[in-house]
């Protein structure tokens, strides 16, 4: 077998480096200014908040890079910060904007990414923390962050939807909330304001003097002691960061302690070990993998129980099915093998597979390394879009917690039928080997290339071999770089690219939490079996 582990090392520590200009914003300047403000950095600030020596499972980290926002390539971590962690055992949502990107201001992958965090809250039934420091939407793109909607007031009809819920909406505001940013502490639960840190307002004192002709200071027009003492916006005034940090802590002790709706045994390390996993997976995404052998590097004690097994030889086997444990969280599996080409007979076992699952009231991983569905005549007669339809009808209905896992090609339909983010999944993952795009730059290249040779013969004209090779060169790095894990997550295509060695910790997270709502009743459309 071929040794990938120093490549994968390699195209990791290029993940490290990204995570470090996600975290490091401006660097150890922008953490002086902040001390200068008796300010501290909002993930030493979620640090405090959560349980000692647990872990902070950030989302998203990568979003924002190369956007070409106006005057703005990069808007590092999205400008802000959101993940779970558990609050007195409890998994709690939590979203805080830095504001050492733009001053915390909301460009349109800002709101994204924030309402990616609110979305998952409320699908999982997570209360939400709101660590508030912004100026409100980015004025220059005001078209695209304002009126619509998932824009801007999307955050705070959610975070009142959620509140109707029964989860709890806590916002602790570290520094100025103008205009819209101003609701993100009067329409939270309950809200903790510092004093001579905190300010709040519709209208910041140049807009209260231009529309009304008063002076006045911030201090005097939202600060912290006006709305905790005179308005009554806010609910509790503390002395500073620290004090701040401990009231939101004890606003939260008395929550009722999560239940999860999954019975969990013993966990067990794989017999093979996670490390496994560089060595299996080939350095070219789109080179077959084993299925199972990467089934067996994640799996508690190695163990899969696998369904229709010797169905339809060959054809049926390029997806796996079949049962898992991980961290003793029990799950269905539905995983790509092979060359991963979905032929209508892999179709039919994953469609009648899901729908197994989602009466046993299980969840669901899908690990993806799909280029897509087989084409062709002998395809579409033996109905690969009618068993691709029920596949994907099946994903699409199914009401159990859904993960997807993307280690290698993720391309075309295969992204529908595997659960991709227009599936709405509880999480998505990618690796540094995902690809995710209609094609790859390979195929992208070859049919616009006839399509492009189809117009120049319309004029009369032809191409020569070398302007050939400059089109199809230009179509693979266009669509190549556009599958990359770091353009895709830039735009949150995905909730974290993970190391290889980091898939079993997040992976129970996700299932865990995803467990913390019970499960319906199962119900689906019209299948064409």
């Amino acid at each position: 077998m071929e040794d990938f582990t120093s490549f994968w090392k390699k195209e990791e520590e290029k993940l490290e480096q990204r995570r470090s200009q996600a975290i490091w914003p401006g660097g150890q300047k922008a953490v002086d200014t902040l001390a200068k403000r008796n300010k501290r950095p909002v993930r030493d600030l979620i640090t405090d908040l959560i349980d000692p020596g647990t872990p902070f499972f950030e989302l998203s980290m990568l979003a924002g890079f190369g956007m070409g926002y106006p005057g703005v390539e990069d808007v590092p971590c999205a400008g802000i910060v959101t993940g779970i962690g558990k609050i007195h055992g409890n998994w709690t949502m939590i979203m805080a904007n830095d504001s050492r990107v733009k001053a915390g201001t909301y460009f349109p992958i800002t709101l994204k990414k924030h309402m990616r965090a609110q979305a998952i809250a409320e699908k999982c039934g997570l209360n939400c923390i709101y660590i508030a420091d912004s100026g409100g939407v980015f004025l220059p793109m005001q078209a695209e962050v304002f009126p619509d909607d998932q824009h801007f007031g999307s955050i705070f009809y959610n975070m009142a939807r959620m509140s109707a819920k029964g989860l709890r909406q806590v916002t602790l505001s570290t520094g100025g909330n103008t205009a819209g940013g101003a609701y993100i502490v009067f329409m939270a639960c309950e809200s903790i304001m510092i004093d001579r840190q905190s300010f709040s307002f519709l209208g910041g004192p140049p807009l209260v003097k231009m529309a009304t002709g008063e002076e006045i200071s911030a201090e005097d027009l939202g600060g912290a002691r006006v709305h905790t003492q005179v308005s009554g916006g806010a609910d509790h005034l503390c002395n500073d960061q620290t004090d701040a940090i401990a009231k939101v802590r004890e606003l939260l002790s008395l929550t009722r302690p999560q239940e999860i709706h999954l019975h969990r045994y013993q966990p067990v390390e794989p017999a093979t070990g996670p490390e496994v996993i560089y060595d299996i997976l080939p350095a070219s995404p789109h080179q077959g993998i084993s299925g199972l052998d990467f089934i067996r590097s994640i799996a508690d004690g190695s163990h899969f129980i696998e369904v229709k097994k010797n169905f339809a030889p060959g054809r049926g086997s390029n997806i796996l099915t079949g049962k898992i444990r991980i961290q003793g969280l029990p799950m269905g599996v539905v995983c790509s093998n092979g060359a991963g080409i979905i032929f209508h007979e892999a179709a039919k076992k994953v469609a009648e597979w899901v729908v197994r699952c989602s009466y046993e009231k299980i969840p669901i991983l899908f690990i993806q390394s799909s280029p897509g569905y087989m084409v062709g005549s002998e395809s579409e007669h033996a109905g690969i879009g009618k068993f691709g339809a029920d596949m994907v009808r099946a994903v699409s209905c199914a009401q159990v917690p859904r993960i997807q896992l993307v280690i290698g090609p993720d391309n075309g339909a295969a992204n529908y039928g595997m659960c991709g983010r227009a599936y709405r999944p509880h999480f998505l993952f990618s690796t540094m080997r995902a690809r995710t795009s209609v094609m790859s730059g390979k195929s992208a290249g070859g049919v616009l290339l006839s399509i492009e040779q189809a117009k120049k013969k319309a004029k009369g004209e032809t191409m020569t071999p070398e302007e050939i090779e400059a089109f199809q060169q230009k179509m693979i790095a266009k669509y190549d770089g556009e599958a990359h894990p770091f353009f895709c997550a830039s735009r949150l295509l995905n909730d974290r690219v993970l190391k290889f060695s980091e898939i079993r910790e997040w992976l129970a997270m996700a299932v865990e939490v995803s467990m913390i709502k019970p499960v319906g009743e199962a119900s689906f459309g019209n299948f064409r079996f």
